[in-house]
């Protein structure tokens, strides 16, 4: 039976080899290995923890072994940051980091690794974390480059963060937003109108959704209000997108509303219940099979219809007959490094460009769906520039008939506590400031 630091190692192996989640693969992982609630929580640390702190795992180990990490044997490499995650940030003492990672690697690698680990792992205990940090501010690098290396971030993540801070006039906050991305996040859940749910005691009240709960500790599937399908565990960044769009006033007859892309779910079910609520009929479309599975299932487990789509979202229909549309567009997904930690180390820079041409292209034909008077909520899980107010600026320019409403005014009627920039229409959300995802937020009406 596998222990921790194995199913750590191999959910570590996945993702890096299979361009897996690690949201995905640990859960299957932890399951398959029946760890005690203790060790799966190490386990889930240890794996969440390592591929955090891989940045500056990295540049310590090339430091310490005088070897850069793109020559050290890759399954070698996890095992060792794996080691300095527990040395530097868990305080695992030496002597039992150092001896359980050496097993670890005699049990899955070749022998010939072996030595290296051992070595590099005595090397990297030789200073505290604190020492490591002050080394990397003595190392000669600019000060952009060592944000990136102290707080984990590939260097193009933390100049688009500082770019949209800037905008906003706070450039101040960028250490504030790298270090709110290596916090762990809390599980949020949203309470689905109509339904009815007793809130449990591991439940409190909190955070800036008024459908917002936060788990205080426990596994969520186990809850009742989510085995029931009346709750659903959702980062309140999202839940105030889908209200902002449910709640906006319109200016047309129809009652039908279209998520473009719906997949996997989670936004569709709470859309489909606001819905309801107005005596909307939603509509949900997702090209991709396996999404629109999850999606059906989402709605069903919840007990809410929607019609449903399964084509390209570029090539809807042209008939305009919405009356919101709610665009969650494919983006570098940014915005959600806590929750997701390994995506930043799998993104680059060069995929804005085709992402940029997608949105556009799905901006189109989410206008064109769109019947005037109707709002086109446009939204993404990033606070990259290019994503959120570059493209509603050129939706703005190509679209004579387009008119930007005040998504800042529409959530502080929702939440009026929120801590938005008043001086902006579209809402940027962030990490440290709502301990939210960093959603981007813009309502778009089609003018008569």
């Amino acid at each position: 039976m596998s222990n921790s630091r194995e199913v750590a190692y191999d959910a570590l192996l996945a993702v890096e080899r299979q361009d897996a989640y690690l949201n995905l693969v640990l859960p299957k992982a932890l399951a398959k290995a029946r760890l005690s609630n203790v060790d799966a929580a190490f386990a889930t640390e240890l794996a969440y923890g390592t591929s955090r702190w891989q940045g500056l795992y990295d540049w310590i180990i090339e430091d310490a072994t005088g070897r850069e990490t793109s020559y050290i044997d890759f399954d070698a490499l996890i095992v060792i940051r794996l080691g300095a995650h527990q040395l530097l940030e868990l305080n695992t003492p030496a002597h039992a980091a150092i001896f359980e990672m050496v097993n670890l690697a005699k049990k899955r690698l070749k022998a010939s690794v072996v030595g290296f680990i051992n070595a590099a792992l005595r090397r990297i205990s030789e200073r505290p974390r604190k020492v490591w940090i002050e080394r990397l501010h003595d190392s000669g690098l600019s000060s952009e480059a060592i944000n990136s290396i102290e707080f984990s971030h590939p260097l193009w993540v933390t100049r688009a963060l500082k770019l949209a801070l800037q905008s906003e006039g706070a450039a101040d906050e960028l250490v504030a937003a790298l270090i709110s991305d290596n916090e762990a996040p809390k599980v949020n859940l949203v309470a689905l109108p109509g339904k009815k749910s007793e809130i449990e005691s591991t439940l409190s009240k909190e955070g800036v959704s008024p459908l917002g709960y936060v788990l205080n500790y426990g596994d969520p599937s186990k809850l009742a209000g989510v085995s029931t399908g009346a709750m659903r565990v959702q980062d309140q960044g999202s839940q105030l997108a889908a209200m902002a769009l449910a709640s906006v006033k319109t200016d047309s007859k129809s009652k039908e509303w279209l998520d473009l892309c719906a997949g996997p779910g989670g936004k569709a079910v709470l859309l489909a219940a606001l819905a309801r609520q107005s005596g909307a009929l939603l509509t949900t479309n997702e090209v991709s099979e396996h999404r629109a599975t999850l999606v059906a299932t989402a709605l069903r487990h919840s007990g809410f219809e929607a019609k449903q789509m399964q084509v390209d979202g570029r090539k809807l229909a042209s008939e305009a007959k919405f009356d919101r549309v709610l665009l969650d567009a494919p983006c570098t997904g940014l915005g959600a490094l806590r929750r997701r930690p390994e995506s930043r180390w799998r993104k680059n820079a060069e995929d804005l460009k085709d992402l940029s041409v997608l949105q556009r292209e799905l901006i189109e034909s989410a206008w064109n769906a769109l019947l005037p008077g109707g709002v086109l909520g446009y939204v993404t899980c990033s606070p990259h520039p290019t994503e959120t107010t570059g493209q509603v600026e050129w939706l703005l320019r190509t679209f004579q008939d387009s008119e930007l409403l005040n998504a800042t005014a529409e959530l502080m009627t929702i939440n009026p506590l929120l801590n938005l920039n008043p001086s902006r229409k579209t809402v940027q959300l962030w990490p440290h400031r709502n301990d939210t995802d960093a959603m981007f937020i813009a309502l778009v009406q089609k003018r008569k």
